[in-house]
């Protein structure tokens, strides 16, 4: 029997992440070190002040990268459960024992100087008992039982930290759906995720507009669900005639009820919805007859999609805190209010405009040196890089995440398990979101979540959080050639 030649894990790891790793929390650090400059008090390097804070994360995140890199390669997989089971233990006692902080019980406070962010810890906690799960013997994400044990290992965290009212890094936890697109889940679920988030706004958006008796935002939902039965029937299900059928049961119908309405008041969403519900029983019955399921799931989605329809205004009145309901208002154009939600954004985007193609030089930022944007150096710091560093600073970040992600992703697709891959997936879920989310809302283009650009905003909790996430990535990959 042939020895096991051990290799090296300097000449195993990953260097080029590493590289961009170290770049982006350099940046990110004098970024930290810009957007809290105080012209009055100008003492970068005092422990007290954030950028002596901001240099005691990242070295103590170097201790964390070390006792990462030094564990063993299964160790991950064997303790992936525990450390899940920990961190939810964790989560629930923060919403307890959390005092309120700006209107989120979400910090554990360990000295008035020292706090820390569970839900920060919970994506790699998850990813892990997730990637684990998934990993086992004869796992098939379309199996219905695996499907929802491994949706509830993603639900358990994301309501423990919504009771926590820190409703943004909940949403963080929707990234995931990658993961379950990349083992085989069906696009009828990404269809169905774009159509919840297109109801909502036009739900929304066109509330109070009336045609005749007719509210338009639930008549136009509907008939964008007609639309898509009849597309999903004529190009997906290939069923052409059937298409047909309901296409001229629809146009008959529509004409019949505008030539009733000249006698009496007809309201069209009736209509459209026993025109939905018709459909939806005839397709449960041709899917029995045919043994198609398919057939039945676009019935169930055409009747779900009346029930979220008509579960939007309790969940934006109910569900939603008053400061999430004006953002998303300001967001949709519902309100104008740029002294209150819409505040943060105004200002954001002066300042990044501010900055032309060049900025304004390192320091030199006015918008964010006089305060103008609250949370200039966490969720808003991006604006910080577009004022004092411009266009091509701003560039330049986008285009870092973009080869970040990149290799991510390449790293992924070269894992030999599915523990390695799902997690690495997982890795750029998360990356992803943050980047695109973090850019959007500072930029106007995405509503205000409160959600921190991954290696750049200041907090520990963040910092700690992403630097184990990806490097718990890197020594998975690491762990490939390890013994050959």
């Amino acid at each position: 029997m042939m020895p096991i030649k051990k290799t090296s894990l300097l000449k195993t790891v990953d260097w080029f992440t590493i590289i961009l790793y170290v770049i982006m929390v350099a940046a990110g650090w004098l970024c930290v070190c810009g957007a809290s400059y105080d012209i009055d008090t100008p003492q970068l390097f005092a422990p007290s002040g954030r950028p002596g804070m901001q240099l005691i994360w990242i070295g103590t995140s170097a201790v964390l990268i070390f006792l990462i890199m030094m564990l063993d390669k299964h160790f991950f997989e064997t303790f992936a459960y525990p450390i899940y089971g920990f961190i939810i233990l964790l989560l629930i006692a923060t919403i307890f024992l959390a005092p309120d902080i700006k209107g989120s019980h979400s910090w554990l406070v360990i000295t008035p100087s020292l706090r820390f962010q569970p839900a920060e810890f919970a994506k790699f906690a998850t990813l892990l008992a997730l990637a684990k799960f998934m990993n086992s013997y004869e796992f098939n994400l379309l199996n219905v039982k695996n499907f929802l044990i491994s949706t509830g290992l993603i639900l358990v965290p994301m309501i423990c930290i919504i009771l926590q009212r820190e409703t943004g890094t909940a949403v963080v936890f929707l990234a995931f759906a990658l993961i379950f697109y990349r083992e085989g889940m069906s696009g009828y679920v990404i269809l169905t995720s774009i159509c919840a988030v297109l109801f909502f706004v036009i739900q929304l958006k066109y509330e109070y507009i009336m045609w005749n008796q007719t509210p338009v935002n639930e008549f136009a939902v509907l008939c964008i669900i007609l639309v898509i039965i009849c597309f999903m029937l004529r190009y997906v299900l290939k069923e052409r005639v059937l298409a047909y059928y309901f296409l001229g049961i629809i146009s008959i119908t529509g004409v019949i009820s505008y030539i009733v309405s000249f006698f009496l008041e007809i309201n069209y969403v009736w209509v459209a919805i026993a025109l939905i519900l018709c459909f939806s029983l005839f397709l449960v019955f041709y899917s029995v007859k045919t043994i198609v399921l398919r057939y039945a799931l676009l019935a169930l989605f055409a009747t779900l999609s009346i029930g979220f329809l008509y579960s939007v205004d309790y969940v934006f009145d109910e569900v939603l805190e008053p400061h999430q309901q004006k953002r998303i208002r300001v967001s949709l154009g519902l309100e104008d209010d740029l002294a209150g939600a819409g505040y943060n954004v105004n200002q954001s985007i002066i300042a990044i405009g501010s900055g032309g193609f060049s900025g304004k030089g390192f320091l030199n930022g006015t918008q964010t040196k006089l305060k103008y944007v609250p949370e200039h150096d966490t969720d808003f710091i991006f604006c910080m890089v577009g004022e004092e560093f411009g266009f091509w600073g701003s560039s330049s970040v986008v285009i870092m995440f973009c080869l970040f992600l990149l290799r991510l992703i390449v790293l992924a697709e070269r894992q030999g398990t599915t523990f390695g891959r799902v997690y690495g997936y997982g890795a750029v879920s998360i990356f992803f979101f943050h980047a695109i989310i973090n850019i959007g809302m500072v930029t106007g283009l995405t509503p205000v979540i409160g959600i921190p650009l991954p290696f750049f905003s200041y907090g520990g909790s963040s910092l700690w959080g992403f630097t184990i996430l990806l490097f718990i990535f890197l020594r998975i990959d690491a762990g490939r050639k390890e013994d050959r």
